[in-house]
C-alpha cells in the first residue's frame, strides 16, 4: 500500500512545517495535571494500571492495590494428602486424606493487595524463578532484605533479591552470575512495587 502524496510526489509528513513556537499543550496542563513519562510495563498489569490512571485524571482514584486483584476464581477445594512425599528414599503411602485445600487460600494470604505476574529471562534461575513462571507479589509486605522482590528501577520493571546493608546501602542481586548487581544510587529512580512471595512453575 503507498502512502498518499501531492502533486509533487513527496509525502505529505515531509510537507509539514516544524513544531510552531507556542503550539501544542502547554506542560503540566494535561488530564494529570502533571508531567507524564513513558515506562515499560508487564502486560498482566496494563488492565490493572489503565483503570487506575482513568480514575485518577478524574479525582476519585482508589489505593493502587486495589486494581492490582488477581481475577476472582470461584473456590476449588482438592483433597491434600497427610503423608509428605520423599524426596530421598520412597516411604509408604496412606490411603486417607488430612484436609481439603484451596490453592488460592494457600499462596494468597492479602486478596486485597496480590497480584500475578508472569517472568521475562532467566536472571532469577538460581531462586527457583525460570521464564514465564508466575510469581504472586504482596503489594502490602514491607520489603526486607533477602526478600524478592519487584522493583522499579529508572522506569523499568525487574525481579530481584533485595539486599540493605547496616548502612542502608540497596542492591538488587541476580540469582545468575551472568548477570550484574544493581546497586542503587542516589540519581536513580528506584522504588519497591511488591514482594514475591509464591512461584508458580509449570513442569508441562
Amino acid at each position: 500500500m503507498t502512502k498518499k502524496t501531492t502533486t509533487n510526489t513527496r509525502p505529505l509528513k515531509l510537507l509539514r512545517g516544524g513544531k510552531r513556537e507556542g503550539a501544542g499543550r502547554p506542560h503540566g496542563t494535561g488530564k494529570y495535571g502533571e508531567p507524564t513519562k513513558a515506562i515499560r510495563v508487564p502486560q498482566s498489569l496494563v488492565h490493572g494500571l489503565q483503570q487506575f490512571l482513568t480514575d485518577y485524571g478524574q479525582g476519585k482514584v482508589n489505593a493502587l492495590s486495589s486494581y492490582m486483584q488477581p481475577t476472582s476464581a470461584p473456590v476449588l477445594r482438592l483433597p491434600l494428602f497427610s503423608t509428605k512425599v520423599a524426596a530421598g528414599f520412597p516411604s509408604p503411602a496412606d490411603d486417607h486424606f488430612e484436609a481439603q485445600l484451596d490453592l488460592n487460600e494457600y499462596v494468597i494470604k492479602n486478596p486485597a493487595s496480590t497480584f500475578y505476574v508472569r517472568v521475562e529471562g532467566n536472571s532469577m534461575l538460581g531462586a527457583g524463578i525460570h521464564p514465564s513462571d508466575l510469581l504472586v507479589v504482596d503489594l502490602s509486605l514491607e520489603p526486607r532484605d533477602g526478600n524478592v522482590v519487584i522493583a522499579i528501577v529508572n522506569g523499568e520493571f525487574t525481579v530481584k533479591r533485595l539486599q540493605i546493608t547496616k548502612n542502608n546501602v540497596v542492591s538488587l542481586h541476580p540469582e545468575n552470575d551472568m548477570y550484574p548487581v544493581i546497586t542503587i544510587k542516589e540519581d536513580m529512580e528506584f522504588r519497591i512495587w511488591g514482594v514475591v512471595t509464591n512461584v508458580i512453575h509449570s513442569f508441562i
